[in-house]
């Protein structure tokens, strides 16, 4: 004999999981949208390069690369982020919309079990999604791309792999003259014949902070990720989408409204995050590591070349590689940052829903 589960358990059943999820995929149009946002992309892209290089291979090369893993990877985070706050702002609002509210609040169901449902829910539509794009990027990237080279070529020269930043510099320092010769960008060394190898060497020390992210960035774009590299930056990737459906969720819940919820985090995912990221401002650093793009950002893995070119390499979880211009946080601090993200808008999401009046 079963026991039944109180109704008002503050735990959500499988059974108001699977009705708030069939409820979600019944929007056709939001869900269409969000398919066509994660997936269309790859798949449209992939397939063209594809068909190109079956009819005539001689004229088109491979349809994978690693730049362009990298780049339809950077593409489905900044799209699937954007489609899963959507998702999360309608999966948080659609019972208001509806006028479903004030019905299961009468029923005696917990508003604590209401909210929590939507979670699975709506992460059962998203994670696959970007799962299916991902594993054809990787497939393609993995079968239908040129050998990785044996070198990194950077601003001219060739160089080995795998060089940390003291190896890079002590390479440069002996070739002086291939440097002053080379494309690297060397601000404060005369130009002329005249440069003496001193004036040279002495731009290299000031500037190997700069060569060494150039290098990290051209070696990493040049090279196909490995399967481990692969599994990081999914995994990453799913975290990304994850935390926007649980942001959108939460200020979907606060404010009630769909359309404001969506509009705030886009703007939130494309015009605040990059400009915070880029711009260094006096005495509001910290203010700007509070961001979870900038978090995020700092815990790319390092097989994902950044989408921006400033992009440099930082000693994080992952060996993290993000587009950030400002002095990377501790590691403690972006993990703070991101689970602040993932409670913090959860608790305000419950307890709005908590105390909203039926």
């Amino acid at each position: 004999m079963t026991t039944m589960e109180p109704i008002g358990a503050w735990l959500p059943t499988w059974d108001l999981i699977t009705t708030k999820n069939l409820e979600i995929r019944r929007r056709r149009g939001l869900i269409s949208t969000i398919a066509v946002l994660i997936v269309a992309p790859t798949v449209a892209i992939l397939g063209l390069r594809l068909l190109f290089h079956a009819v005539d291979p001689h004229s088109f090369g491979l349809a994978g690369s690693p730049a362009l893993f990298s780049q339809l990877t950077n593409l489905m985070a900044e799209f699937g982020f954007i489609a899963a706050a959507a998702l999360g702002a309608a999966a948080g609002t659609t019972d208001l919309t509806d006028g479903m509210f004030r019905h299961l609040v009468i029923t005696g169901r917990s508003r604590l079990a209401l909210y929590l449902a939507r979670i699975p829910a709506g992460l059962a539509i998203a994670v696959p999604l970007v799962a299916l794009a991902f594993a054809m990027n990787c497939l393609v990237t993995s079968y239908e791309s040129p050998p990785s080279p044996t070198s990194v070529a950077m601003g001219g020269l060739t160089l080995p792999q795998h060089l940390d930043q003291a190896q890079l510099q002590t390479w440069l320092l002996r070739r002086p003259e291939q440097v002053a010769t080379s494309g690297l960008p060397t601000p404060g060394l005369p130009a002329g014949p005249t440069t003496s190898p001193a004036q040279i060497r002495a731009a290299i020390g000031k500037n190997i902070g700069t060569f060494y992210r150039d290098y990290v960035t051209d070696e990493i774009s040049g090279q196909n990720p490995a399967v481990n590299e692969m599994a990081k930056i999914g995994l990453w990737l799913e975290l990304e989408v994850g935390i926007g459906f649980l942001v959108g969720l939460g200020l979907g819940s606060l404010t009630g409204q769909r359309t404001t919820t969506t509009i705030v985090l886009i703007a939130l995912e494309i015009i605040v995050t990059p400009v915070l990221a880029q711009v260094q401002i006096p005495y509001f650093i910290d203010g700007q590591r509070l961001l979870i793009g900038v978090a995020m950002d700092q815990l790319r893995p390092a097989g994902l070349a950044s989408a921006s070119p400033g992009g440099g390499p930082g000693p994080v979880l992952l060996g993290g590689h993000g587009a950030l211009s400002i002095p990377p946080m501790p590691t403690w601090a972006m993990v703070s940052v991101i689970a602040g993200w993932i409670i913090g808008w959860s608790a305000i999401g419950a307890w709005r829903m908590m105390t909203r009046d039926a």
